[in-house]
Formats: structure tokens, C-alpha cells, sequence
């Protein structure tokens, strides 16, 4: 068995002050004339259609922001940011057609993105064949930074061009197992997945770990997320009788399976990952939300003195939807990119290379290296592109609303 230790978090994240600037209109492209020589654009990736653009939305708005922050406080001096962003609806056909755009745009010189595991799959050999650099403020799949043989040790980097800094499934299944079992008491669950790269590998992970700490698993199953009717996979639920079911997927599944668990007799929360920490499960849900518990990457932002600022920007900018779970994580990615530029301007005595090529090549190396006190907490990158801040969080809904109910690092020995 594997031994582990947990050390929680009891105080808010010292992170520093972030310089941020209350920012004007909003817009596709983000910039504009700001007595620059140079101007670059960085590429937003994330689904802002469908029923995860509530997350999407935030994502772009968030990056929107730091772009702004840095033009306005001429964070590189002689160059003007602008954000180009671009819809991949949660598929990763769109994803990599999107990539491919990026890349073919020679004022391109990173992207931020995407939300979804499988479309950050579909994405990466694409940026790093061209030498560009991705930063994704929500990818959790461990084999994106890891390789597929993660589980058994061999970790080996698949691409040197992408980095995110958000903390994986690696950790979040497992601490929500621990959190599950030593804390609430619960030894039974029925596991459940939607046969994605995010859902099937957090499910395993959390699956892993609660049989480790004793806990029995009485079913698994696997829903299409395409679907909206759970009537067969919540009665199986019902007749196994668990403690509580743990979803590996996204809210607009999960949350439909959570109400319809529950009406069909399952006495106990439905838990999952940072793709059910969002609003909209509750409001999909409405009363059957109660009590359902969700990880996310991080500490709450609310908890966070290096996320005020942000906060206060954001609102003060008039985005009409709230930053959601990755918008500090999205900043955050922007704000990395901009920082390699900056590094990689200073080591060329104030200019960027002439050719976008070499330009791409120096920020990918100038990224490994980057650091700063972000939205987000100590903003940072491990050999593998892994954020080094492994912080986590679990949230349960309480009176319709997520609230914070634990917060601490997964270590694992």
C-alpha cells in the first residue's frame, strides 16, 4: 500500500500583491495602440458555445483581463498584447483546427487553453511541432505532462511546449477519496464515468485510492454525456444501496445524474471533480444538489490575498458572467506567457527575435523557468510543465451554493 501524508492548509496563501488595473470594454481581440513597435497576439482556446461555455466564458474573460493589465501597465516595454480567442465547443476536432489556426498566424505567439483533457490531446503535437507554447489554465489528465504510463511510475514528458497550471487528476481523485472515507465515514460508493480522458482517468484515481484506505466499491457503470437521461444507470444506483456515488465527468451529465440518483433512492451525496464545481451543476440539479461534494484545483480565491486584486478588476471590467472555477488559472496562464516574452525580450537586450519562429522557441524555453506570486497562488512549473502549487480544495453545496469545506496538499511519498 502506499503511505501517504496530507497537510492542510488552516491559513489564506501569502502570495504576494499582484499589479493589476481596472480594465475598460471588453472585445474578441483585447490590446490596441499603445505606442508600441511590437504588437503579439496570444491564442484562447476553450469552448465558448454549448453546455461548458459557462466555463469557457470565464476562461476568455479572465485571459481578456491579464492582456489589458499588461498593456496598460506596459508589462513588455515596446510591446502590445492582443487576445485572440477562438471557440472549440468541447470538441477536440475543434480544438486542433483551432490549434492550427495559432499556428498559422505569425503574430501568434502562445495560446492559453483549452478546458477539456481530450481537446488539449487533440491539441499538442500540433503546438509542438511548431515550437509555439500552450498553457492551459484547466487540463487535469496526468498523461498530458506525464505520458501514458504514468500509473506505473514511468513518467516521461510527452511534449516540452505545454504547461498548465492547474494541479491533475493524479491528486484530485485521491484526496477527495481520503477526504471521503477518513472524514465523512463513508466506506461504500458506486463509481460512475463518462469514458473521457478527464472523467475515466479521475474515476480511476479516486476509485485506486478508496480501495486502498478499505473502502468497497459496490458497482461502476459509464454514461454517454451526450445523454440526459440516467433512468437505468440511477436505479442500478439505487439497488446497490452505496453511501454515496463518485462521477467522473462534467456537470452537464452530472448533475442530470445526480437528480435522477437521487429520485430513484440513493441516500447519500454524488462527488466528483472540478468539472462539477460550478453553478450551473447546482442549477441543473436545483435541490438535489444539496450535500454533493466537488474538488477543484486550488485554494478558493476568496481565501486567497494574491486573488483580490483580480477580483476587484474583474467585476469592475463588466464581464457579464463570473470568472467561474479556472479564472484565476486562466489569468494566471496568460500572465506566464507574457512573462516568458518579457524574459526572453530582457535576454535580447530589450528586442524579440525577427522571426516568429525564434520568437516561439525562446518563449517555450523562457516558460520553464517562469515564476511569480499569480491570482492563482506562487505561480511555477515543475520538469514535467505541472504547476508546482498542488493545493486542492473541496466544496459542498450548501443552501444552493458551493461553499468551501477543506483545503490542503496531497502529498504522496
Amino acid at each position: 500500500m502506499r503511505h501517504r501524508s496530507l497537510l492542510i492548509i488552516t491559513t489564506a496563501v501569502a502570495a504576494g500583491s499582484l499589479t493589476l488595473s481596472a480594465c475598460g470594454s471588453r472585445g474578441e481581440d483585447s490590446g490596441g495602440k499603445s505606442g508600441g513597435d511590437t504588437t503579439l497576439t496570444i491564442g484562447l482556446d476553450a469552448p465558448l458555445t454549448g453546455d461548458l461555455s459557462a466555463l469557457g466564458q470565464g476562461i476568455k474573460n479572465s485571459a481578456d483581463l491579464a492582456v489589458k493589465t499588461a498593456n496598460k501597465n506596459k508589462e513588455v516595454d515596446g510591446v502590445t498584447f492582443k487576445l485572440q480567442a477562438l471557440d472549440d465547443a468541447a470538441q477536440p476536432s475543434a480544438g486542433q483546427q483551432n490549434a492550427n489556426k495559432f499556428v498559422a498566424n505569425d503574430k501568434v505567439v502562445g495560446a492559453v487553453g483549452p478546458l477539456n483533457s481530450n481537446v488539449g490531446q487533440s491539441m499538442q503535437k500540433v503546438f509542438d511541432k511548431a515550437g509555439m507554447v500552450e498553457v492551459s489554465p484547466a487540463n487535469t489528465a496526468p498523461e498530458l505532462t506525464q505520458g501514458v504510463d504514468w500509473r506505473s511510475g514511468k513518467k516521461e514528458r510527452p511534449f516540452e511546449t505545454y504547461f498548465r497550471t492547474s494541479t491533475t487528476d493524479a491528486i484530485q481523485g485521491p484526496y477527495a477519496a481520503q477526504y471521503m472515507y477518513n472524514e465523512k465515514k463513508l466506506k461504500k460508493v458506486y463509481v460512475i464515468d463518462d469514458k473521457k480522458t478527464y472523467g475515466k482517468g479521475l474515476a480511476a484515481t479516486f476509485k485506486s485510492e478508496f480501495e486502498d484506505l478499505g473502502g468497497e466499491v459496490v458497482g461502476t457503470d459509464h454514461v454517454d454525456p451526450k445523454e440526459k437521461d440516467f433512468t437505468a444507470v440511477a436505479n442500478k444506483v439505487a439497488k446497490a444501496k452505496p453511501d454515496f456515488v463518485y462521477y467522473g465527468g462534467e456537470y452537464p451529465a452530472g448533475a442530470p445524474l445526480a437528480d435522477q440518483a437521487k429520485r430513484a433512492g440513493l441516500d447519500g451525496p454524488v462527488v466528483g471533480g472540478d468539472a462539477l464545481f460550478s453553478a450551473e451543476y447546482v442549477k441543473l440539479a436545483k435541490k438535489n444538489s444539496e450535500g454533493d461534494i466537488a474538488s477543484s484545483v486550488g485554494a478558493p480565491l476568496e481565501t486567497l490575498d494574491s486573488a483580490k486584486e483580480f477580483r476587484k478588476n474583474y467585476e469592475a471590467a463588466g464581464y457579464k458572467l463570473p470568472h467561474e472555477a479556472y479564472g484565476g488559472y486562466a489569468y494566471d496562464a496568460t500572465w506566464a506567457i507574457i512573462q516568458a516574452v518579457k524574459a526572453v525580450a530582457e535576454k535580447n537586450d530589450g528586442k524579440l527575435p525577427e522571426d516568429m519562429n525564434d520568437t516561439r522557441e525562446q518563449v517555450t524555453e523562457a516558460m520553464q523557468d517562469v515564476t511569480f506570486d499569480g491570482v492563482s497562488g506562487k505561480v511555477g512549473f515543475d520538469k514535467y510543465g505541472d504547476t508546482t502549487n498542488k493545493q486542492l480544495s473541496l466544496y459542498e453545496v450548501k443552501d444552493g451554493e458551493h461553499k468551501p469545506v477543506k483545503t490542503g496538499t496531497f502529498e504522496e511519498d
